[in-house]
């Protein structure tokens, strides 16, 4: 596996504990982001490096950077559907792109004014945000809000095939660690993750994230 992991007591001692922030795996070329699928969909994926055979392009997919979000959502591999789990590693200029084009899945009179102008943005955008309530290994809720994008139209055929840079079938992996996912959590390893930093202040303060700024 291509991830870079570490203990998750390490990590969580250093991720805030409150606000709204992208945890996520990346460097100076990429940023790392998780989905879930029934395996035809995610064997395929793995198999040939893109989306394709019953991925369905005309309808929204969610990604999600932070991979105790994903495992949350995915019953740490159990659920229907959910079963393989796979790291998608993106051009971090696409994910920036992502973020800029972004529009709140609800309205947001402090970002939008009126309920109209917010319509209006969404029907433009094809890039949904959602800032929902981020869960420890053991799916308890904690206050830190974690971030998923839904992705539909040329963004998601763009990033379906030309913003990849690989994706890796990690199911195994998580697997593994759903037998740790149990405080006091001294034995779980996930993928080490830190805040996400938006270069574009504007668009930071537009999303509702908080805390650094400036490219690392």
């Amino acid at each position: 596996m291509s991830l870079i992991t570490e203990p998750y007591v390490d990590q969580n001692s250093r991720w805030p504990g409150s606000g709204r922030h992208i945890l996520a795996q990346f460097d100076a070329e990429s940023v790392v982001v998780y989905q879930a699928y029934r395996p035809t969909i995610g064997h395929f994926a793995a198999r040939h490096g893109v989306f394709g055979g019953e991925f369905r392009m005309g309808r929204m997919t969610w990604i999600k950077p932070n991979f105790l979000w994903m495992t949350y959502r995915s019953g740490w591999g159990t659920k229907p559907d959910h079963e393989v789990t796979f790291a998608i590693r993106l051009r971090r200029d696409a994910f920036d792109e992502m973020l800029r084009l972004a529009v709140h899945s609800s309205f947001s009179p402090g970002v939008y004014g009126s309920e109209e102008a917010w319509k209006q943005a969404a029907a433009r955008s094809d890039v949904r945000l959602q800032f929902d309530p981020d869960h420890g290994p053991s799916g308890n809720p904690v206050e830190r809000r974690a971030i998923q994008l839904g992705l539909r139209g040329d963004v998601l055929a763009r990033y379906a095939r030309e913003w990849l840079l690989g994706i890796e079938d990690i199911s195994e992996f998580v697997t593994e660690q759903r037998a740790n996912a149990k405080i006091p959590y001294d034995r779980l390893v996930t993928p080490k993750e830190a805040s996400y930093p938006i270069v574009e202040p504007e668009v930071a303060a537009r999303l509702g994230v908080s805390g650094l700024q400036g490219r690392v």
